[in-house]
C-alpha cells in the first residue's frame, strides 16, 4: 500500500487523527479514479452478467421453461427453448461487455497518464495511478493536475501560478494560486527532496470551496496556465480527491418503452397461464368419457395410470405451458438492444450534428434512451456556455453621462456619431481605470519571452502584440482589456504603473480594486470596478493616507484569527469616498441559432426552462434576447425581495399569479423565480408552485445552486403526469440535473468534460438539439414502438394456431410445429426484417420534420421508407424460409434421429388448395387494415400524413432540393428506392 515518505502529515478535522513520521507508515488509497460507470471485471463478468440478465422477466421465464423441459416429458425438445435463450444471453453479454470495456478504457487513459514525481533525488516519470500521498509532483504548463496538490513552488519569482478549473466548476476564468511561503524558494529537485514538513488538512470532502486553503490547493482536473512549471505535494489522491468526490455515479436510466415492455410481458404471461389452465381443464373434460381417455396415438404407460391426480394435473399444466411458451418473444430484448446499439451510430454519423469549428461530432454515451428523445415534454437548460458562447464582448460604455459604442476598433459617441479622441481628464481616468484595474495575465507564444505582469500593454516595451494571449480571473476583465487595447493608442499608455495591492473580488462586496503608484511616484490611485455591474470609480491617496491603508491591509492579511472579517473591514475602509468615472456594458454572445431552436421546441409542444446561477437582470436579458421570453409576454416575478419570507404573503402572491393565469387564457405568461424563492416554494407550497409553472409558457430560474437545478428537474419528473424531462448543460455545475433528468445532454463547450462525461448524449452546440429531438427522437420513438408491438403481434399469430390445434387433437399436447421451426422462428425467420425496419424507417422526411416541429406532438404495410436493405431482408427472409424447408425436409440427414418433416413441405407446395389458402388468408388479414387506412387518410388525415402528401407532391420540390444539398446522413447512403 502507498505511504507518505516526505516529512509527515497531520490528517484530521479539528484535531489530528493520524500522525506520520519518517519511520512510520500511514495507509492512503491509490491515485486511481473510476469516472465511468462500469459494472464488470474479468472475474465477475460471467456470474454478474447472468444475474443481471435473468432479472428480466422474459429471460427468467424461458430459463424456467427450459428447466421444466429437462425435468418432465414435454411435447417439445428442450432445445427449442434452450438454444434461443443461449443465443439471446450470448449476444446481450457481448454487447454489454463491449460497452463496459469502452468505459474501462476511458478510465485507464486517465489513470495511465504520464506524470513526473520527485523520488530518490531526481525526477522520475511514472503513471498517474502510482502517485502516493506525500509524493512531490511536477506539473508543466497546460497540463492537468493528477491529484489534489498543495502548491510548494513555481518558476515565477513570486511563487504564484495560474490555473483554470473548467472541468470542476464550469468556470473558464483564470485563478491565481500562491505557494506556501516557507517552500517558495524550493525550486530545485535537491531542495525538495531534502524538505521535511508537516501538512495539516481536513478529512476528504466534496466541497470545492472549502479546501486546505483556496490559495494553496491545486485540485485534480484543473489545468496549469501561464506558468512554466510548478511543484506540489499530493494531499488527496484517487477517489478522495475533490473532483472524484463531486462525481455522482450515474444511475441506470430506463426508457418508458422498456418499462412498457415489462407490462406487455406480464399481460402476455397472463394470457399464457390462462391458455394453459384452460387447455388442462378441457383435456380432463374430454377424458371424462372413457372413449377419449386413451386414444390410439397417445397410450398411457403404467406409471402414468397410477400417478397422483394432483401431480398429473401439474404435469399436464406444465406441458401446456411449454407448448404455448412462444407467445412470450424471447428474442425481443436482444432485438431491442441491437436496434438501440446500431441505431445510436446514426447520431454520430449525422453530419448535420457535426461542428466544423471545433471538429466535434455528436456522441452517444447511453444507447438505451434513444426513444426517449422523441417523447420529451420539458427541457431544462443552463444559460452560460449552453445558450451563450461564454465569451464576453465589450459593447458600449458611459463616461460623464455620454454613451459610447465600439465601432471599427474605436469608441464612437452614440448621439453625435463622432469618434472619441480622449480630451477630457475624466475620460482619460476612465480608460486608465479599465486598462489597469484587473488581474489579467499575458502569455506569449515565444518560449523565451518573460511573462508579463499586470500591465496589459507591456508589449509596447519591445513585445509584439500579435503573439499575446490574455488570461483573466473574470471574462468581463478580459473583454474590457481587449476592448481598451483595440480602441486606444498605445503611446497614450506607454507608462509603467507599480501595482501595490489587489483587493480581490468576492461575492459579498461584488467588486475588486487595485492600488497603483503613478509613474511619477507622487500619488497613489485605487481604481475600483464592480464586476457584472461594471461601474468604474477611483480615489486618490496622499503618501500619508497610503501608509495608513498599507498598514491596515498588511495587518489583515497576516492576522492569525478572524482573517476574513478583518480583510472585509480593511477593504471597506479603502473602498469609500470613491469618484464615479463611468460604466461599461459587456455582453455574453449568444450561440448561433439559439432563438430558432427554442422557437422550434416551443412549436413542438416542448416547454423550455432556463436554470442559471446568474443574477436576475442578466438572466432576464439573455432570456429576452434568445427568444425564451417574448416582448409581448406577461412576466411574473417571484423573487426574494417580494416574498418577505412570510408564508402568508407568499401564498397571497402565488394565489394572485394563479388568478392572473386562469383569467388570461390568451396572453402568454413567463415566470421568473430566484433561488431563495424557489427554496421556499418547494418547501412550503410545492403544489401551488407546480400549478403556476404549468400554466406559464416559459420559466426562468436564476441565482440557483447546482443542487437546486436537480431538485427542480426531480419535481417535474416525479409529478403525477410523469412527463419526460431533458436537461442540457456544459459545466460541472450542471451534472446533477443532467443525471437527474430522464435524458441528459452535455454541451462540448469550453467548460471541460464533466458534463459530457456524465451525460447520455453530447452535442457541440445548443442548436443541434432541434434535430436530435425533432428528427432522431421522432424516428427512434416510432421505430421502437412499432418493433415492440410487432414482436408481440407476430408471436400471438404464431402460437394461436397451436392453441386452436388442441381442439382437433383432443388436447393431447401434440405440437403443430416441428421443433426446428419453433427454434428458428424468432431467431431467423422473423427478427431480421423488423430489425432493419426499426433502423431505417422514416415516416416523414427529416427535412420536413425540422421545418414542421408540430409533427413531433402525437411490416411491409407500415414501411414508408424502402431501402435496398429493407427489400433484401424482407424478401430474403421469405426466400430463406422456403429454401431451408426444402433442404430440411427434402433430404434424409444421417445425423438426425428422426425426420418428422421429411417431404412434408414439398407435398404441401404441390397442393393447389394450400396455395389458394395462403393467398386468401393474406388478403383477408390485410384487407381491413388497408381499407381503414385509406378511409382515414382521405377523410381525417393526420398532420404526418399531410406532410407525406406534401413531400411526395409538387409542394415538396423546393424542400427536396434543400434536402439534397444538406449533409443529412439519411438523405445519402441509405437513399429510398
Amino acid at each position: 500500500m502507498p505511504s507518505c515518505i516526505h516529512g509527515g502529515f497531520k490528517y484530521g478535522l479539528l484535531k489530528p487523527t493520524y500522525t506520520l513520521l519518517n519511520n512510520l507508515f500511514l495507509v492512503f488509497i491509490l491515485n486511481v479514479v473510476f469516472f465511468c460507470l462500469f459494472q464488470y471485471t474479468i472475474w465477475n463478468f460471467v456470474p454478474k452478467n447472468l444475474f443481471e440478465q435473468f432479472r428480466r422477466i422474459a429471460n427468467f421465464y424461458f430459463l424456467v421453461i427450459f428447466l421444466v423441459q429437462l425435468m418432465i416429458d414435454t411435447p417439445t425438445s428442450p432445445v427449442t427453448s434452450g438454444l434461443p435463450l443461449f443465443f439471446v444471453i450470448t449476444v446481450t453479454a457481448i454487447k454489454q461487455g463491449y460497452e463496459d470495456w469502452l468505459r474501462h478504457k476511458a478510465d485507464n487513459e486517465v489513470n495511465g497518464a504520464p506524470v513526473f514525481v520527485v523520488r530518490s533525488g531526481s525526477l522520475v516519470q511514472t503513471r498517474s495511478k502510482n502517485i502516493r500521498v506525500g509524493d512531490i509532483v511536477r506539473v508543466a504548463k497546460d497540463e492537468t493536475f493528477p491529484a489534489d496538490l498543495a502548491l510548494l513552488s513555481s518558476d515565477r519569482g513570486d511563487g504564484t501560478c495560474h490555473i483554470t478549473t473548467a472541468s470542476l466548476d464550469g468556470e473558464t476564468n483564470l485563478k491565481t494560486h500562491y505557494s506556501v511561503a516557507e517552500t517558495t524558494v524550493c525550486q530545485s529537485v535537491s531542495q525538495l527532496e531534502s524538505l521535511q514538513a508537516v501538512v495539516e488538512c481536513q478529512q476528504p470532502e466534496a466541497d470545492l470551496y472549502r479546501p486546505l486553503g483556496p490559495e494553496n490547493l491545486l485540485l485534480r482536473g484543473a489545468r496549469l496556465k501561464n506558468t512554466k512549471e510548478i511543484f506540489g505535494v499530493a494531499v488527496y489522491t484517487g477517489m478522495e480527491s475533490k473532483m472524484a468526490l463531486n462525481y455522482k455515479c450515474k444511475s441506470q436510466k430506463r426508457s418508458a418503452v422498456e418499462k412498457s415492455m415489462n407490462t406487455f410481458l406480464i399481460i402476455y404471461l397472463g394470457i399464457l397461464l390462462f391458455e394453459a389452465i384452460l387447455s388442462t381443464i378441457l383435456k380432463y373434460a374430454w377424458q371424462a368419457e372413457d372413449k377419449w381417455d386413451e386414444p390410439f396415438y397417445n397410450q398411457k404407460t403404467e406409471q402414468e395410470r397410477n400417478s397422483s391426480p394432483i401431480l398429473k394435473f401439474i404435469s399436464d399444466f406444465l406441458a401446456f405451458l411449454v407448448l404455448y411458451n412462444f407467445i412470450i418473444p424471447i428474442s425481443l430484448y436482444v432485438t431491442v438492444e441491437m436496434q438501440k446499439f446500431l441505431g445510436s451510430f446514426f447520431i454520430g454519423w449525422d453530419l448535420d450534428l457535426y461542428h466544423e469549428e471545433s471538429d466535434q461530432k455528436a456522441q452517444v454515451n447511453t444507447s438505451d434512451l434513444n426513444e426517449e428523445l422523441g417523447q420529451v415534454e420539458y427541457v431544462f437548460t443552463d444559460k452560460t456556455g449552453t445558450l451563450t458562447e461564454n465569451e464576453m464582448h465589450f459593447r458600449e460604455c458611459s463616461i460623464n453621462g455620454t454613451k459610447y459604442r465600439e465601432v471599427n476598433a474605436g469608441l464612437c459617441d452614440t448621439e453625435s456619431h463622432l469618434t472619441y479622441f480622449y480630451n477630457d481628464n475624466t475620460e482619460l481616468l476612465f480608460l486608465k481605470a479599465v486598462s489597469l484595474c484587473h488581474t489579467v495575465q499575458i502569455s506569449y507564444d515565444q518560449p523565451d519571452c518573460p511573462v508579463g505582469g499586470g500591465d496589459p500593454f507591456s508589449h509596447a516595451n519591445g513585445f509584439s502584440s500579435n503573439h499575446m494571449e490574455y488570461y483573466a480571473s473574470s471574462p468581463d476583465e478580459k473583454a474590457l482589456v481587449e476592448a481598451t487595447k483595440r480602441s486606444t493608442r498605445v503611446s497614450l499608455f506607454a507608462l509603467r504603473y507599480k501595482l501595490l495591492h489587489v483587493l480581490e473580488f468576492d461575492s459579498d462586496r461584488r467588486r475588486m480594486s487595485v492600488i497603483l503608484q503613478t509613474p511619477s511616484g507622487n500619488s497613489t490611485l485605487p481604481y475600483t470596478k464592480g464586476l457584472r455591474t461594471l461601474v468604474v470609480a477611483c480615489r486618490h491617496f496622499s503618501p500619508e493616507e497610503y501608509i495608513d491603508v498599507d498598514r491596515h491591509l498588511n495587518a489583515a492579511r497576516t492576522a492569525l484569527q478572524q482573517r476574513e472579517e478583518r480583510l472585509q473591514e480593511a477593504f471597506s475602509y479603502i473602498e469609500r469616498d470613491l469618484h464615479l468615472l463611468g460604466a461599461t456594458g459587456v455582453e455574453d454572445k449568444l450561440q448561433d441559432k439559439v432563438q430558432e431552436t427554442i422557437e422550434a421546441l416551443r412549436l413542438a409542444g416542448i416547454k423550455v426552462w432556463v436554470l442559471t446561477g446568474d443574477k436576475h437582470e442578466t438572466a432576464v436579458s439573455v432570456s429576452l434576447s434568445c427568444g425564451h421570453f417574448h416582448r409581448t409576454m406577461n412576466i411574473l416575478e417571484l423573487l426574494s425581495y417580494n416574498i418577505f419570507c412570510i408564508n402568508k404573503k407568499t401564498m397571497r402572491l402565488s394565489e394572485l399569479y394563479k388568478k392572473k393565469l386562469l383569467k388570461d387564457h390568451v396572453i402568454q405568461h413567463g415566470l421568473v423565480v430566484d433561488g431563495a424563492s424557489l427554496s421556499l416554494a418547494l418547501r412550503e407550497h410545492e403544489k401551488l408552485f407546480m400549478e403556476v409553472c404549468k400554466n406559464c409558457s416559459a420559466v426562468l430560474c436564476c441565482r440557483m445552486a447546482p443542487l437546486q437545478k436537480a431538485k427542480v428537474v426531480r419535481l417535474f419528473k416525479t409529478s403525477p403526469e410523469k412527463p419526460i424531462t431533458l436537461a442540457i448543460g456544459d459545466g460541472a455545475n450542471d451534472v446533477s440535473m443532467i443525471q437527474e433528468a430522464h435524458v441528459g445532454i452535455g454541451i462540448m463547450g469550453k467548460e471541460g468534460r464533466q458534463a459530457v462525461r456524465n451525460s447520455d448524449y453530447a452535442i457541440a452546440r445548443f442548436k443541434f438539439l432541434a434535430k436530435l429531438l425533432l428528427v432522431h427522437g421522432h424516428f427512434y420513438y416510432i421505430r421502437i414502438a412499432t418493433l415492440v408491438q410487432y414482436f408481440f403481434y407476430k408471436n400471438v399469430c404464431f402460437i394461436t394456431p397451436q392453441f386452436l390445434y388442441q381442439f382437433f387433437c383432443l388436447f393431447s399436447q401434440q405440437t403443430l410445429y416441428d421443433s426446428v421451426y419453433l427454434t428458428l422462428y424468432n431467431i431467423c425467420f422473423t427478427s431480421l426484417p423488423i430489425l432493419v425496419y426499426s433502423l431505417f424507417e422514416q415516416l416523414v422526411h427529416p427535412h420536413v420534420l425540422q421545418n414542421k416541429p408540430g409533427l413531433y406532438r402525437y411490416l411491409a404495410l407500415e414501411t414508408h421508407f424502402w431501402t435496398w436493405m429493407n427489400h433484401f431482408v424482407t424478401w430474403g427472409s421469405i426466400a430463406f424460409y422456403f429454401i431451408f424447408s426444402l433442404f430440411y425436409g427434402g433430404i434424409i440427414w444421417p445425423f438426425l434421429h428422426t425426420q418428422d418433416m421429411y417431404f412434408v413441405f414439398v407435398h404441401l407446395l404441390s397442393s393447389g388448395s394450400a396455395w389458394f389458402a395462403i393467398i386468401i388468408i393474406v388478403i383477408t388479414c390485410l384487407f381491413p387494415d388497408v381499407v381503414k387506412k385509406i378511409f382515414y387518410r382521405h377523410l381525417q388525415p393526420t398532420g404526418t400524413q399531410k406532410s407525406q402528401v406534401t413531400w411526395g407532391g409538387g409542394g415538396g420540390r423546393k424542400d427536396k432540393k434543400k434536402a439534397k444539398k444538406s449533409k443529412d446522413f439519411f438523405s445519402g447512403f441509405w437513399a429510398p428506392l
